[in-house]
C-alpha cells in the first residue's frame, strides 16, 4: 500500500491544477487511466471565459451565467466562479499559458448568450491542448507529484462513511494496488461517449461519477446534458466540435436552401443559448428533410479563417471542406454533462475524505445549461478551492452538501430520490456501443416518459446480469451502464422542459420544478442516513 497527502484521479486541468497546487504542501499522487493529455481539456477549443476586459466585469458576467442556467445555478458558486476567476486566470498566465493577444492585450472574443467579449483562446482554436500542455509541464517537473499513467481507478477504500483511498488496475500488467491519502480528489471528467454522437474523447466515461455513486456518495443534476449545436456532421465520421467562438466571429446558421433560420428561433440568433440553438437545427433539419444545417462562415475568407481556427481548418480540409469558400455541414452532439458529483462550495463531496473537481462534479455554477466557456474556468477555481481548503487557510465551516440545511437562495428545496437496487429483465447484449445507440435515441435532445422508461430498464437489467470491473473495457461499460440509469432517473422524474432537458410530454417549464434533484444509492444509505424519497422508474 502507498500512501500521500493528496491523491487525485484524473489529468485534465482540474487535476492538475489541483494537483500543482496541493503539491506546495505535500506529497501528490496523479493515477490516470490513459495519457496525461487523453482528456476533454485537451480538446476544449473554444477558450475560458473571465471578466478581464475593461468593458466586463463580474457582475456582469454573474448575470449571464445565471440566465444561461435557466433559474437552476446556484448563486452562491456563480458568484464564487466569476469573482475568483480572474485571478485564477491570471494564474495560468503565470504558470507560462500565452493566451493570444492583439498587440500587447489579450484578445477576447464572444461566444453564445454572453453579452461581452470575455472568452480568452490561445493558439486560435487550440485553448485546451496549449492550458493543458503548459500544466502537464509543470506537473511533470513537480518532485512532490507521482504522476501514473495507464492506471484505472475500480474502487473508492472507504471505512464508516469516510473515503481513505482507491484500488486502481495497472493497465501494463493487471494487477491492482491500493493507495491511500488524507484527500482523494476525483477529476475524471465528463461522459460524452455515453451517446452515440459526441464531441469527447474515448475516455470521456464517467468514471468518477459511477464511483462515486456507487461509494454512497451524493449525485445531482444528471438530466442536464449539454449538446453543443455545431458538430462537423460528415456521413462516416466523428462529430468534431466547431467552436462557439466561429458563431462569435460572425457566422451563421442556415438550413439546406441556404435560408437563415435563427433570426426566427431567438432574439440572439446564431448567439442564443446551446440548448436554444441545437434543438432549433434538429427540428430546422426535421422541417426540410435534410440530415443537418450549415455554418456560414464565408466572410472570415481562407487565409483568415486559418489564423484563427487552424485546427478546425485543418479538420474541415481533410473532408474537402474549405470553410473560406465552403459551408460547413453541422449537426448537435453530447458535449457537457451539467450533473455530477454533488458538492459544496468547497469541492467537499458528501463523503468526509472525497472531492471532487471538474466535470465529474457538480457545484451547481451551471444550473440548466451551461454556459459557453464556463466549463475551464470552473475547474481552475473549484480545484483551488478544494486545495485551500485542505490546507485550512478558508474558515470554510465543516459542512458537506448533505447537511449544509440550506436552499441556495431562488431554489426549492431539493428533491432527493433513493435509487434501488438493479432489478432482471429481458435486454439486449451488453456492449458500449449498444448503450450508446440507446441512449442517443431514448435520452438525447428530446426525451419522453416512454423512451426514459425503457433505457432505465435496459441499464437496470444489465447491472442486475452482474458487470466486473477488471480492466479498462469492463470498468467503462460498468460506469456508462451506471450513468445512464441515472440520466434516465433523473430525466424521467423532471416533469417539465428546462435548459437542456427538453420533455416533448412536458414541453413547458414549470416553476415548481425550480429544484435539483439529488440521487443517493439506495444500497448505500447506511452511509447518508435516512430522508430520501425511492426513485420512480415510470412503471407505478
Amino acid at each position: 500500500m502507498s500512501r500521500y497527502d493528496v491523491l487525485v484521479v484524473g489529468s485534465g486541468l482540474a487535476g492538475l491544477y489541483g494537483a500543482l497546487l496541493a503539491s506546495r504542501h505535500g506529497s501528490v499522487l496523479v493515477l490516470t487511466k490513459a495519457r496525461l493529455e487523453d482528456c476533454n481539456t485537451y480538446y476544449a477549443q473554444g477558450g475560458i471565459a473571465a471578466a478581464l476586459a475593461s468593458t466586463d466585469s463580474p457582475d456582469i458576467h454573474f448575470r449571464d451565467t445565471m440566465a444561461a442556467g435557466a433559474g437552476l445555478c446556484d448563486p452562491r458558486a456563480v458568484r464564487i466562479l466569476v469573482d475568483e476567476g480572474p485571478a485564477r486566470v491570471r494564474d495560468l498566465v503565470e504558470l507560462g499559458v500565452q493566451f493570444d493577444r492583439v498587440g500587447s492585450q489579450i484578445a477576447f472574443t464572444r461566444e453564445g448568450a454572453h453579452s461581452q467579449p470575455r472568452v480568452l483562446h490561445a493558439g486560435g482554436d487550440a485553448t485546451g491542448a496549449n492550458i493543458e500542455s503548459t500544466i502537464v509541464r509543470q506537473v511533470r517537473s513537480s518532485p512532490r507529484v507521482t504522476l501514473l499513467e495507464d492506471h484505472i481507478v475500480c474502487d473508492l477504500v472507504r471505512d464508516s462513511g469516510r473515503v481513505l483511498g482507491v484500488r486502481a488496475i495497472d493497465g501494463k500488467t493487471g494487477q491492482i494496488q491500493e493507495y491511500r491519502a488524507a484527500a482523494v480528489i476525483l477529476a475524471t471528467g465528463g461522459a460524452g461517449q455515453l451517446f452515440l454522437q459526441t464531441t469527447n474523447p474515448e475516455v470521456a466515461t464517467g468514471d468518477g461519477i459511477a464511483l462515486a455513486f456507487d461509494a454512497g456518495a451524493e449525485i445531482a443534476d444528471m438530466e442536464f446534458v449539454q449538446f453543443h449545436p455545431t458538430a462537423l456532421a460528415v456521413p462516416g465520421a466523428p462529430r468534431f466540435l466547431i467552436s462557439e467562438a466561429v458563431r462569435g466571429e460572425g457566422g451563421l446558421l442556415r438550413n439546406v436552401k441556404g435560408e437563415r433560420f435563427m433570426l426566427n428561433v431567438d432574439p440572439r440568433a446564431e448567439l442564443a443559448p446551446r440548448d436554444i440553438v441545437a434543438r432549433a437545427i434538429v427540428l430546422e433539419a426535421q422541417r426540410t428533410g435534410h440530415p443537418c444545417c450549415y455554418l456560414d462562415v464565408r466572410h472570415l475568407g481562407t487565409s483568415q479563417f486559418r489564423r484563427r481556427f487552424p485546427t478546425i481548418s485543418q479538420v474541415c480540409q481533410e473532408y474537402g471542406i474549405d470553410p473560406g469558400r465552403d459551408l460547413i455541414p453541422v449537426a448537435p452532439a453530447a458535449h457537457y454533462l451539467m450533473g455530477g458529483i454533488r458538492t459544496n462550495v468547497w469541492g467537499e463531496t458528501s463523503l468526509a475524505g472525497l472531492y471532487a473537481s471538474g466535470e465529474c462534479a457538480c457545484t451547481g455554477a451551471h444550473g440548466a445549461n451551461r454556459l459557453a466557456s464556463n466549463s475551464l474556468l470552473e475547474t481552475i477555481v473549484f480545484s483551488a478551492r478544494i486545495v485551500e481548503r485542505l490546507v485550512g487557510g478558508a474558515g470554510a465551516p465543516d459542512t458537506r452538501p448533505s447537511s449544509e440545511g440550506t436552499e441556495p437562495p431562488g431554489l426549492l428545496p431539493d428533491l432527493h430520490l433513493a435509487v434501488p437496487a438493479p432489478r432482471p429483465g429481458p435486454a439486449p447484449v451488453q456492449s458500449i456501443g449498444t448503450l450508446r445507440e440507446l441512449t442517443w435515441s431514448l435520452a438525447g435532445l428530446t426525451r419522453d416518459s416512454t423512451g426514459l422508461a425503457k433505457l432505465e430498464a435496459v441499464a437496470s437489467a444489465w447491472q442486475a446480469q452482474g458487470l466486473s470491473r477488471e480492466d479498462r473495457s469492463s470498468l467503462e461499460l460498468w460506469s456508462l451502464t451506471c450513468l445512464a440509469r441515472l440520466v434516465a432517473l433523473a430525466a424521467l422524474r423532471r416533469e417539465e422542459s428546462r435548459g437542456a432537458h427538453y420533455r416533448s410530454d412536458y414541453p413547458r417549464s414549470d416553476p415548481n420544478w425550480q429544484r435539483r434533484i439529488v440521487m443517493v444509492s439506495e444500497e448505500r444509505l447506511g452511509v447518508q442516513g435516512s430522508g430520501q424519497i425511492r426513485a420512480s422508474t415510470g412503471r407505478g
